[in-house]
């Protein structure tokens, strides 16, 4: 499966590269327009020091655990948000009769390497954020598992996104704020966020195990909300649930799926 996608992308990545000025042009807007995230966060402490407590420099920590891995699925896997197009056209039939998995085919559809840039500026910010704080070496650890941790729930909620729109092939736009808005919303320390929604994304929707969670442990943190210390090494165990549900959700939507000739 991993090689069949690698292929589909390298096909697209081909087609993109063909224009090559146009390509780099737009990986480094894409590096640009990234970085207007980052002036926001640095807007804010040109005015205050600290941000629910946390400095400057564990803000873009959290900013940066995040955005490596919500920038990587942004690349490799949010085409799957495009399924309605497909249902509503018709194309999405010929995927079903190819020797590849349709959650590939989706994934890989119309691949755009140029958003590497946005994973450049992300990784950029995570280094920069390592390198100014005192970090105790051995919870480094973390930082690996923390990032692969948050692909794999960023993944399985577009994978959600995707099967939601087997049946309602109009909430593209729904769902998106489930999406990119989850992106948006683990930026910042989860401390400046109300307790009931902090809650809700912690034991529903677990975004606190995207970077809140286990930063605090590389942080050596307190959690503000005084959840348990055992909750910081969770992160693995709900993106494995949520993958799950999100594979469940997905097989399902193809199981009830009726093509618009039928």
């Amino acid at each position: 499966m991993v090689s069949a996608y690698f292929r589909l992308a390298w096909t697209w990545t081909r087609a993109a590269m063909a224009y090559p000025a146009s390509f780099i042009l737009t990986s480094v807007l894409g590096l640009i327009v990234a970085g207007t995230d980052v002036a926001v966060i640095l807007i804010i402490f040109a005015n205050t020091t600290s941000l629910a407590g946390f400095s400057r420099a564990e803000t873009l920590f959290l900013y940066g655990t995040a955005n490596v891995a919500f920038c990587l699925c942004d690349m490799f896997v949010s085409n799957i948000d495009r399924i309605s197009q497909h249902i509503k056209a018709g194309t999405f039939d010929t995927m079903l009769i190819r020797p590849v998995s349709t959650w590939i085919q989706m994934a890989a559809d119309r691949f755009l390497p140029t958003r590497v840039g946005r994973v450049l500026q992300a990784a950029l910010v995570l280094g920069y954020s390592i390198s100014a704080l005192d970090l105790d070496s051995g919870r480094l650890w973390m930082i690996p598992v923390m990032i692969a941790t948050g692909v794999v729930i960023f993944a399985a909620l577009w994978t959600l996104a995707g099967a939601v729109q087997f049946v309602l092939t109009d909430a593209s736009e729904v769902t998106n704020a489930f999406t990119y808005g989850s992106g948006q919303l683990t930026q910042y320390p989860f401390a400046i966020y109300g307790r009931d929604l902090v809650r809700g994304v912690t034991y529903g929707l677990p975004l606190a195990f995207v970077n809140w969670q286990p930063a605090l442990y590389v942080l050596d943190r307190d959690d503000p909300f005084g959840t348990p210390g055992f909750m910081r090494f969770l992160g693995p165990v709900a993106a494995l649930v949520l993958a799950l549900l999100a594979g469940f959700a997905w097989r399902l939507g193809i199981r009830h799926y009726r093509s618009t000739g039928s």
